[in-house]
């Protein structure tokens, strides 16, 4: 089926549809398309109203819930940050009493003042705690005046060691020091009782200092009956003693041993109280503060819920409310929609039916709805009018297909004179060359035929005085032999000159001949072109000066290198140097970075006026063609370079200052076959090129 063409049903659907609704859709297109869309506008517009006043409405219930909960969550907030910093305080108070330092009581004070600040700050204007502030700052207060007392115990705990405990243990250190210098001899009584005695206060200094540290009840044990081992060892020394400063010192240590006993009793008595203040002052209120945290939390909880049950409630009710308020405006809009829709889908229907049948070919098929007033009537005017210019836009293709008929065959009567200029052209150059070859061949070939019948000649005349009855002299022989070899030398030379001539005839001949493609040197390639145009060198007045390095390898087609060269060289001997002028012609090529070759062919002869340059490789233009020129000989040189050879071709150029053609080609080529160019098989290519008069 022609994807074009329409089935018959969908021509045929839009006139039953008219037919079945054309009562409402007839009212229906009585009004602009314009006032349709705005109805439809209008109504969405009333739904966006309606259903905004009730979220508007219901959104104002819904923050106030959610406010609530917002509310309750900040609180909670408050009451875990307060629980949090309570705990963290009490641990810290735990710490310092274990382990009292600067930087344990400087964080203690910046926490305490945390706890008062949250207190004092957030939760006084917390509207859910401003109620039960009163009764947190009074527990929070004594939690913390517990650490005031507990830190004034502390001080009194730490006089008492340093003072009753630590000093009188100085003392002691030193009154033991005393009676072993006050006894002169190791083998003395008193040593042995001094030694247990001395082993007692050391035993007692350290388990003093463990109960001060650590509350360690063996400790405390450990240090009262190492008191009264000392105790015990006092009196038996002193009956031991055999001089004053040993009793002296005696009677002082039993003083202060009874002053560290009395010391270790206050201290431990301090001990407890601070144990009994801890865990009153400190835990107790620690703990009756979390409990009235936890009583709040609980409050904070159920008030949490109440919010949240609101909340769901009331975004429940205006869920029902916008979906019963959505589904009827739906309804009226679908209707509405339905029928503006159908007043503008069954006109363009019909407009579609026509514009299958134009584009289809069936132009005599009107189109309907052209008489209806409204925007879909205007687009139905404006098809019939495409349907009119489709029946003119025919009648002018045919006249057109007409015409290109009679040009095309006009193109393949030029296109055949055109490959007969180029074939002309082509063959004109190859037989210039096979004329100057074949002439230039002659001249060794000829040379050679005359030494040859001269050495003939004297051959018989040789043999004829062998045969005669005369003796053959010496000097007739040496004669004979130097005239042969010197005709021998000459007919070596003269056809050595013949068979390289042809030779490099020949290896032009078959690079013209075979497009092929391969690696060859350009030194060499130049070489042998040059020796091929050395005839049409001998009959003018040019002088050549060639400069090509060895070692430049060209991966491309020769022939189309000779052709260049051929028609480069032809083209300044006819063009550059008219009616036999003398001159000079320069070909010098260098490498140009790594992947091109820059060739210069230039001439000193009559140069170019800027037109002539303008036009200099366009195909047909010369300034000789009343004198057989055909114009193509540039034009087939800027084809090979740059479309087989795939480099640039650039023209240098000013009146009577000479002409310089500057060839950039890579050392690659990167053109097609030459069989393929365009200038040779007959469509003419005009590629950019550069042109310079300066």
């Amino acid at each position: 089926m022609d994807p074009v063409t329409p089935r018959q049903d969908e021509i045929d659907e839009p006139a039953r549809l008219a037919a079945r609704d054309s009562g409402i859709v007839g009212l229906v297109r009585a009004v602009p398309i314009r006032w349709r869309i705005l109805s439809i506008a209008a109504l969405n517009s009333a739904v966006v109203l309606v259903l905004a006043s009730l979220i508007w409405s219901g959104a104002q219930v819904l923050s106030s819930a959610w406010d609530d909960v917002r509310q309750v969550r900040e609180s909670d907030k408050i009451l875990a940050l307060l629980e949090s910093e309570t705990g963290r305080l009490q641990n810290l108070i735990h710490r310092y009493i274990n382990q009292p330092s600067p930087d344990l009581f400087a964080e203690i004070l910046l926490l305490r003042e945390a706890v008062l600040g949250t207190l004092t700050t957030r939760a006084s204007t917390d509207p859910m705690l401003s109620g039960s502030v009163a009764e947190l700052e009074r527990v929070t207060e004594r939690f913390l005046n517990g650490f005031g007392d507990l830190r004034a115990l502390q001080t009194k705990i730490k006089n008492t060691y340093e003072d009753q405990v630590l000093g009188p243990a100085r003392d002691m250190a030193g009154l033991y020091s005393i009676i072993e210098g006050a006894t002169g001899r190791r083998d003395a009584l008193i040593w042995p009782p001094l030694g247990r005695s001395r082993e007692a206060f050391t035993a007692l200094l350290v388990a003093a200092n463990s109960y001060y540290l650590s509350l360690s009840t063996a400790s405390a044990e450990d240090a009262s009956r190492n008191t009264d081992t000392i105790e015990r060892t006092i009196p038996v020394m002193v009956d031991l003693a055999d001089n004053d400063l040993q009793r002296m010192a005696l009677q002082r240590l039993k003083a202060r041993t009874m002053a560290l006993r009395d010391g270790l009793g206050k201290l431990s008595e301090q001990l407890v109280s601070r144990s009994d203040l801890l865990r009153n002052s400190i835990d107790d209120s620690q703990a009756a503060t979390i409990g009235a945290i936890d009583g709040l939390s609980v409050k904070m909880r159920q008030r949490e819920q109440k919010a949240q049950e609101t909340f769901d409630r009331t975004l429940a009710d205006i869920s029902r409310k916008v979906l019963s308020i959505a589904v009827i405006f739906l309804g009226i809009i679908m209707t509405v929609g339905t029928l503006i829709a159908l007043s503008i889908r069954l006109p363009l229907q019909q407009i579609l039916a026509s514009m299958h049948a134009i584009t289809g070919g069936d132009y005599d098929r009107r189109v309907a709805g052209t008489n209806a007033r409204d925007e879909v009537g205007a687009m139905a005017r404006a098809v019939e009018v495409f349907r009119e210019n489709a029946i003119d836009k025919r009648q002018a293709e045919d006249d057109l297909r007409a015409s290109k008929e009679k040009a095309e065959s006009a193109l393949l009567e030029l296109n055949a004179a055109q490959q007969n200029l180029i074939d002309a052209e082509r063959l004109a150059a190859l037989g210039g060359l096979v004329a100057g070859v074949a002439h230039e061949v002659n001249n060794p070939i000829g040379i050679s035929l005359t030494v040859a019948s001269s050495f003939a000649r004297k051959a018989s005349i040789f043999e004829s005085e062998l045969k005669s009855e005369a003796p053959l002299r010496r000097s007739q022989l040496e004669e004979f032999v130097r005239s042969a070899r010197d005709a021998a030398q000459q007919l070596v030379g003269n056809l050595q000159r013949a068979a390289e001539l042809i030779q490099s005839f020949k290896q032009v001949a078959v690079d013209r001949s075979h497009a092929e493609r391969r690696q060859f040197s350009l030194h060499e390639a130049t070489d042998q072109i040059i020796a091929s145009l050395r005839p049409v060198l001998k009959r003018s007045s040019i002088a050549l000066t060639v400069d090509v390095p060895e070692g430049l390898v060209i991966d491309g087609y020769p022939g189309s290198y000779g052709q260049i060269l051929t028609n480069l060289f032809l083209n300044a001997a006819n063009h550059a140097f008219p009616d036999g002028r003398s001159g000079a012609i320069s070909i010098t090529a260098r490498p140009r970075g790594a992947d091109d070759i820059e060739i210069i062919f230039a001439d000193n002869g009559a140069g170019m006026t800027p037109d002539v340059q303008r036009q200099a490789f366009d195909p047909f233009f010369t300034t000789r063609r009343n004198e057989g020129g055909t114009g193509l000989g540039l034009h087939i040189v800027y084809n090979l370079v740059t479309q087989q050879l795939g480099g640039r071709m650039m023209l240098e150029s000013r009146l009577g200052q000479g002409t310089t053609f500057r060839i950039i080609m890579p050392r690659t080529a990167t053109g097609g076959s030459p069989d393929a160019d365009p200038a040779i098989d007959g469509n003419l290519q005009w590629p950019t090129r550069t042109i310079s008069s300066s």
